[in-house]
């Protein structure tokens, strides 16, 4: 293993610990703020994080409101979990033996949930659509075809892990 790939690891293991911190921050602010427009004020609605405003989605209608700040909520804590996977990533890889059946299954959660969050997002993108026709600003940007596209590639670097484990074990057994 060389100098730069170990460096190169380390920086990129310290970028998703950022990321993924910043991400749990960012899923805890919104869970509150939703707590606080629904429960205390419902000012709280207009500013849940860093400018998302469902004010006025919220005076429309509660119940219309509820889901769509909970699909928000809920696909920020899916990517801090991808984040979190990919830092569990970093603390079970070996250079010298990259093909483990432990990150062959995180790499496959990831794909997974990745697959799951898109999904998600979709869903979110159809409810913000149908909530849009009449008349309230939602957020539309989801980003699920980014997300499907992610979870896409995630799966065949995970068939490719899959078989590298295979072949590193056998050839393991061999030797």
């Amino acid at each position: 293993m060389t100098t730069t790939n170990t460096t190169v690891l380390k920086i990129m293991n310290l970028l998703f610990w950022i990321i993924f911190i910043g991400l749990c921050i960012k899923t805890g602010a919104l869970l509150i703020s939703f707590f606080v427009s629904i429960f205390v004020n419902p000012a709280g609605a207009k500013d849940l994080y860093m400018g998302l405003n469902l004010s006025k989605l919220y005076n429309y209608s509660l119940p219309y409101y509820v889901p769509v700040a909970s699909l928000v909520i809920v696909l920020t804590g899916l990517k801090a979990y991808i984040a979190y996977l990919v830092v569990k990533i970093f603390t079970k890889f070996d250079l010298a033996k990259p093909f483990n059946h432990d990150i062959t299954a995180l790499i496959t959660t990831i794909s997974h949930v990745a697959l799951e969050t898109g999904i998600l997002a979709i869903i979110a993108s159809g409810t913000s659509g149908w909530i849009t026709k009449r008349g309230i600003d939602v957020p539309d940007n989801w980003g699920a075809s980014e997300i499907l596209f992610f979870a896409g590639v995630i799966y065949i670097i995970a068939i490719v892990f899959k078989k590298g484990t295979e072949l590193q074990t056998e050839n393991d057994l061999t030797v």
